[in-house]
């Protein structure tokens, strides 16, 4: 008996080691698929508005703009300004684009309605991005009301409010999620459209892994998700779903769009149109063939068909 005893408390020595040893490498693999997830590939600007500008004397007014967000760090974005007290729209594009995917729809939104149209560098996007990772629509949330802010404080060159009470934002994937958090803090962004949403910032990650890391994406985009606990421990990773979210807004026109390019998300964005509390005013388009996500890739009849959808809900939604 007692040499069965020592015998087990032998193999309880070696073994108990050796699984400490595996939960340690799983969380620091763990970590390491968060943290390469939440700093995105940089890439040039698709175009910039110096090259649209040569093809579009309203593309050629877009500026560049910074503002100072609410934890200190610094945002960027293009701006293109419309007419005197007319509304304003926000456009927040995907995980692994940047506002250069966003500026065609900005120019043709501007011109059709004269709104401002700001088109921000979400968190880690873009070239040179001046805050280096993604949280996946927590802080993003926090930047896009500092954008809103930044709107509502523009001046026309004789100190008058450019930007008029309206205010609307458009997103996609990642920024239809930033839209939506910051919609249920900012109860003046008036019209929303909201393409590809995201069950929550969980399903961004794993969507995320699965492209970026294709073999294993099962196992690895696990990993992701439980990874998020331990490198967003002090930061401000979401948690909720983008349906508890919706369900604190309230008296808002809302355009939800989806499509078969992206299924995951066609499914979560056609369940979230039932969260949305009674007082709403709720269109939907689930049969996009490309939804927003895809759109880059769209022809052109497909890509003027997507923008002239949006610039119609924003004009009847918005405009004075």
């Amino acid at each position: 008996m007692a040499m069965s005893t020592r015998l087990a408390k032998s193999l309880s020595k070696l073994i108990f080691p050796a699984i400490l040893l595996i939960i340690a490498a799983i969380a620091a693999a763990s970590v390491w698929l968060t943290y390469r997830t939440a700093h995105p590939h940089s890439a040039i600007y698709l175009v910039t508005p110096e090259k649209y500008g040569q093809l579009s004397s309203r593309g050629a007014q877009v500026t560049d703009e910074t503002w100072t967000n609410k934890d200190g760090s610094s945002s960027r974005g293009w701006l293109l300004r419309g007419a005197e007290n007319a509304p304003a729209v926000i456009l927040f594009h995907k995980y692994g684009a940047d506002r250069s995917y966003v500026l065609n729809l900005a120019v043709k939104l501007n011109e059709s309605t004269n709104f401002t149209v700001l088109m921000p560098d979400l968190r880690a996007h873009g070239e040179n991005a001046p805050v280096k990772n993604t949280s996946f629509g927590g802080c993003e949330a926090e930047d896009a009301l500092s954008a809103v802010e930044f709107v509502r404080n523009l001046k026309t060159p004789n100190q008058i409010a450019l930007v008029g009470k309206e205010i609307g934002v458009y997103g996609v994937e990642l920024g239809a999620a930033t839209a939506l958090n910051a919609a249920a803090i900012d109860k003046g962004l008036k019209a929303l459209v909201l393409d590809s949403v995201p069950a929550d910032s969980d399903a961004l990650v794993v969507d995320a892994v699965s492209r970026r890391f294709p073999f294993a994406s099962t196992i690895t985009s696990r990993m992701a998700k439980v990874g998020t606990f331990l490198y967003f421990f002090d930061g401000c990773y979401e948690r909720d779903t983008t349906c508890e979210t919706a369900k604190k807004i309230e008296g808002r026109n809302i355009l939800l769009l989806g499509g078969i390019d992206t299924p995951e998300f066609q499914d979560s964005t056609s369940r979230l149109s039932k969260c949305f509390p009674a007082g709403n005013k709720i269109e939907s388009k689930m049969d996009l063939s490309p939804s927003g996500f895809g759109i880059i890739n769209a022809s052109i009849e497909q890509s003027e068909a997507y923008d002239r959808r949006i610039i119609e809900f924003f004009r009847n939604n918005l405009g004075n």
